[in-house]
């Protein structure tokens, strides 16, 4: 909280206003039991103590969250206005930064409270603001990115032949959680013509022998997030599927070698780029190469052309590229890295070969 009062400072801001989600987890680790139409705020102000506002009835659980000890709690009851309540924490004509997860209704709420107060979305004013994370941080990340290795190992010996993709999706899902993770926020599985769609959402289809298949996941363990992405193989794959998955494969490396401190975002991006268009194989899908991942599984700093931003050491994100044969297949292999001062280190240094499934 100290450093992002701090950050808010710099940027000319009188404040930051959190209502509950990932930045209120972050900064003192409490989460309402249920988000409701009830006003809850975390008021950072430079030179104040950190102030949480909470409804009446929830204000044991935020007694109890873990950064409960750094903040002054006070609360509103039901019939009461809670936005007037607010108009105490606040300047009357300061500019604050709001989270991303603010609800219309509180942002309208307080600015009828506070008329001449004024509001800028976090994701503008402090984009950065979690994306470079601790040894603590890093060390959760590695532990989900760990769990996430170990529940695609053992993927590999689920049957796949004759199966739905959302069969083998489930799988997935049950492994992630037999491994530790609390939240699955997708799990895809694209067969044969399918995994030529980067975006594809698991059916009906039924796997069959012969079929490239790519196995892309995300999740959260311990609060701190998961990505990753491998291509498998029904049987053993054409001389054109082993091309194209050496090719992203060389591609994945040679972006991961370019990351150190100091170094922009897109040229990350730019990096894989070249491998696959300097081999002028197929198509080049157009998503960004890589997402940062924290406490959740996508965020800033998104590795994509036209993102100038600098690397810098606890700074974690993905890096994902993926060749495309519309009608015919696809490949993607993707790995959660962290920045250090030496370069880069993969979170998930599980095998990245073309692993033959039955």
């Amino acid at each position: 909280m100290t450093r992002a009062v701090r950050a808010a400072a710099e940027v000319g801001l009188a404040g930051l206003l959190v209502t509950p989600g990932p930045d209120m987890m972050w900064l003192c680790g409490h989460r309402p039991t249920a988000v409701t139409q009830r006003l809850t705020l975390l008021v950072l102000i430079p030179g104040s103590e950190p102030r949480l506002l909470v409804p009446a009835l929830e204000r044991p659980d935020a007694e109890a969250a873990p950064g409960a000890g750094a903040l002054r709690i006070s609360d509103w009851s039901d019939g009461q206005d809670p936005y007037a309540a607010a108009t105490g924490l606040l300047l009357p004509n300061g500019r604050y930064g709001v989270c991303d997860t603010t609800w219309a209704l509180h942002l309208l709420g307080l600015q009828e409270a506070l008329p001449l107060t004024t509001y800028r979305p976090l994701t503008v004013v402090l984009p950065l603001l979690r994306a470079v994370k601790d040894e603590h941080e890093v060390a959760r990340l590695a532990a989900a990115g760990a769990a996430a290795d170990a529940a695609y190992e053992e993927l590999l010996s689920v049957r796949f032949t004759g199966r739905r993709e959302t069969d083998v999706a489930a799988d997935l899902a049950h492994l992630l959680r037999e491994h530790g993770h609390s939240q699955v926020d997708f799990t895809m599985v694209a067969s044969g013509p399918n995994s030529a769609n980067a975006l594809h959402e698991p059916g009906a289809r039924i796997i069959e022998h012969g079929d490239t298949v790519v196995v892309a996941f995300a999740g959260l363990k311990d609060g701190y997030g998961s990505a990753l992405a491998r291509t498998v193989h029904v049987g053993e794959p054409t001389e054109d599927e082993h091309t194209a998955h050496d090719l992203v494969r060389t591609a994945q490396q040679a972006a991961f070698e370019a990351v150190a401190p100091g170094v922009p975002c897109q040229d990350i991006a730019r990096r894989a780029r070249r491998v696959i268009e300097d081999a002028d194989h197929g198509s080049y899908v157009a998503h960004r190469t890589g997402h940062g991942t924290g406490i959740t599984t996508d965020e800033p700093p998104y590795v994509v052309e036209g993102n100038e931003t600098l690397l810098a050491p606890g700074m974690c994100f993905s890096i994902g590229p993926g060749v495309y044969l519309p009608g015919r297949f696809g490949v993607q292999i993707e790995d959660v890295v962290t920045c250090t001062a030496d370069g880069g280190r993969r979170l998930n240094p599980t095998d990245r070969g073309m692993a033959i499934v039955e």
